[in-house]
């Protein structure tokens, strides 16, 4: 029989739970609680040193508890933040990224802005990804981890895509795992199917006016439109193809752009970019440098960063994962600026940032642990962070961005 308590609420952890105590003293962590709180909950996953609960009631709510939006919150593991007011979720993640800055990176008292928020709380995405169930309908996993949870309505894409997903048709029998939508300039949307398997099956676009492509491991292969997008970020234009990333806010990609140039020396000189991408940042920073090396290790955002950066004489671009193509480029850098996936930068990445020490460095982060983990190897190398600039990429979830400059 599950062991049902009262506790109070004291902390949030990386991961949108909150953090309490039991009477053992063990930490449990609770999702949609709120710090501050007094809650009863249901012990679902008992260890030796920490625990897990299910909420089951709120007994002393907090003010800043309020009404989730979406009808499917609770259930869908999308979101994690919807029933916190706007204001407290941007001061919950700037003391997560304090709490773990501190206890991985080891670092006193680190240098924190206040975390820059969405002009957007909603429909901020500009492209989505679902997961498919059997029966063909899209969703997303559930907030249990046990399976997928069809959903009729999502308040996170923008609004242009949230009026078409519903539409779109799947044959249960297309053995398709994933859909994207990526929206582009003048609302043309990109629709991306995913599989492991050579597309053989109808796929109903109502007439919609959308580009359809499909990725599997054999081949890309458009199906309808065009096999990319466009989309823009300041007064650029950027051509981004069905397999390729790009920052999903589009307003705070500008706004950190801003404080990337802001951060660059006077005259740069040698920038090397790493995880370069279809080259969103590059296009603004190689007008300002005498030399950009980028590399990227996607073969569809190379494509788009070389047609990108096409006008630009100064730019060479490497294909190929970081670790493979640094050990053999012989470069002094004056400035390093590192944008790695949530597993953070590469062990070899970080021997090379150790080895050639730039005057500066630039390093965007999704993840705060891996970014605690990296700022604790840099400081121990020498490198001395000048500021933490949280941005709110991702209100609702528990997601982070973390833009950090540090000096040697």
């Amino acid at each position: 029989m599950s062991k049902i308590v009262e506790i109070k609420l004291d902390n949030a952890a990386y991961g949108g739970e909150s953090i309490g105590r039991l009477p053992d003293g063990r930490a449990v962590f609770v999702p949609f609680g709120i710090p501050g709180e007094t809650v009863r909950i249901k012990i679902v996953v008992d260890k030796k040193k920490f625990a897990r609960g299910e909420l089951l009631e709120v007994l002393e709510s907090s003010p800043s508890r309020v009404s989730a939006r979406c009808p499917h919150y609770l259930e869908c593991g999308g979101c994690h933040y919807q029933h916190i007011a706007y204001e407290q979720q941007l001061l919950i993640k700037q003391k997560v990224l304090r709490d773990q800055l501190e206890r991985i990176g080891r670092l006193a008292q680190p240098p924190i802005e206040s975390v820059v928020p969405s002009p957007n709380h909603f429909n901020y995405r500009n492209q989505v990804k679902f997961q498919i169930n059997r029966s063909g309908k899209l969703g997303f996993v559930r907030a249990n981890k046990q399976g997928v949870l069809e959903i009729t309505e999502c308040h996170l894409p923008e609004l242009a895509l949230t009026s078409i997903f519903h539409l779109l048709e799947i044959d249960p029998d297309s053995r398709l795992s994933g859909l994207g939508l990526r929206l582009g300039i003048e609302d043309d949307v990109l629709v991306t199917l995913e599989s492991k398997y050579r597309f053989d099956a109808e796929f109903d676009i109502q007439t919609l006016p959308v580009s359809v492509v499909h990725i599997s491991p054999e081949l890309t292969e458009v199906l309808a439109g065009s096999e990319y997008t466009v989309v823009q970020v300041k007064d650029r234009q950027f051509r981004v193809s069905a397999g390729s990333f790009f920052q999903v806010n589009s307003a705070l990609a500008e706004q950190m752009l801003d404080r990337i140039e802001s951060a660059l020396p006077a005259e740069p000189g040698l920038v090397l970019e790493l995880y370069s991408g279809v080259g969103l940042f590059s296009a603004f920073i190689a007008s300002r440098t005498g030399k950009l090396v980028s590399i990227e290790a996607s073969e569809s955002a190379a494509d788009d960063f070389e047609y990108n950066l096409d006008e630009f004489n100064n730019v060479d671009l490497y294909l190929g994962p970081v670790e493979d193509i640094l050990p053999d480029l012989y470069l002094k850098p004056d400035v390093v600026l590192a944008d790695p996936p949530r597993t953070g930068l590469h062990k070899r990445a970080v021997e090379y940032l150790i080895s050639v020490k730039p005057k500066s460095l630039i390093y965007i982060s999704c993840d705060p642990s891996t970014l605690a983990r990296d700022s604790k190897l840099l400081t121990e190398a020498g490198y001395n962070a000048q500021e933490f600039i949280p941005f709110d990429f991702f209100p609702q979830t528990y997601h982070i961005e973390t833009l950090s400059i540090w000096k040697t």
